[in-house]
């Protein structure tokens, strides 16, 4: 997959791991530059079955990605154009479909946080699958209100389902900057971590993400999305065995982990005590 001809954003693909920089100065507004660019990376990654985790971060420390260029509330036609190679899903607009594309992805996404993110920036964040950001160096917000209207690129529904009814209703109609701190406590965020670990943290993460087999990649993000989607909970579990399908009988590479670490101690006592170092021990 061609992943360097972008000019608002940098794309670097390494161990299975696709790293977005956002980088269109002044402060990454979501605009004619970088919009269309990040719907033909969507488009693009989509069936890279080499990447399997997709980190988005920024190269301005000050901004992730501040907002939707207001230019377009005086240039609605211009605003349409946004998606003019969109398919599927004809009742969403540019920004509503991109978000939907986002979520919808087969890998795992992952903002990296800095800087502040207001509006269709937010909306971007929380598209994702997970946030993490730097504590006291991250602020967050749905602004729409200040300028009269609403969210209108899926904030009033992802955030919804972060946070929950009553927060949404305060950082929407408030629309107040939020801290880390706040971020973290309502669940707009995974975690505020010192901003001299987060990038460690992150790295982390999408690499032990990347280490899995696509098809446990997929198992988990079924069964967790029919949590938020089912009536029931009889429905979800339904629907969670279902997705253990994907990767249960298990593949002989998990059968011939699983001897393995029998072999080497796991269910003994002190194999149990510290089961996590004991399995990056004998992997």
């Amino acid at each position: 997959m061609n992943y360097t001809d972008y000019t608002a954003m940098r794309v670097k693909v390494d161990d299975g791991i696709a790293w977005v920089t956002l980088a269109n100065p002044p402060m990454n507004l979501l605009d004619a530059a970088l919009v269309p660019e990040l719907k033909r990376f969507v488009r693009t990654v989509r069936d890279d079955d080499q990447v399997r985790v997709i980190v988005v971060q920024s190269d301005d420390p000050d901004f992730f990605a501040a907002h939707v260029d207001m230019a377009y509330a005086f240039d609605a036609e211009g605003f349409m154009r946004l998606g003019a190679e969109d398919t599927g899903a004809p009742q969403l607009n540019p920004m509503q479909h991109l978000m939907l594309s986002i979520r919808s992805l087969p890998q795992v996404t992952i903002a990296k946080l800095r800087g502040r993110l207001r509006g269709g920036g937010n909306e971007l964040a929380t598209a994702m699958d997970m946030r993490f950001a730097a504590a006291g160096q991250t602020w967050m917000s749905q602004l729409e209100t200040r300028i009269g209207i609403i969210p209108g690129g899926g904030g009033t529904q992802l955030l919804s389902r972060l946070i929950g009814r009553s927060r949404a209703l305060e950082a929407i109609l408030g629309a107040g900057l939020h801290d880390t701190d706040t971020a973290e406590k309502y669940g707009w965020i995974n975690r505020a971590l010192p901003p001299a670990q987060l990038d460690a943290f992150v790295d982390d993460l999408a690499h032990r993400i990347a280490a899995l087999a696509p098809q446990q990649i997929a198992a988990a993000k079924t069964a967790i999305d029919a949590a938020t989607g089912s009536d029931t909970l009889e429905a979800g579990l339904a629907a969670e065995g279902q997705a253990l399908g994907l990767v249960y009988p298990a593949p002989s590479e998990a059968l011939d982990r699983t001897r393995r670490y029998l072999d080497a101690g796991l269910q003994t006592r002190d194999g149990e005590l510290d089961l996590e170092g004991f399995m990056d021990r004998n992997s």
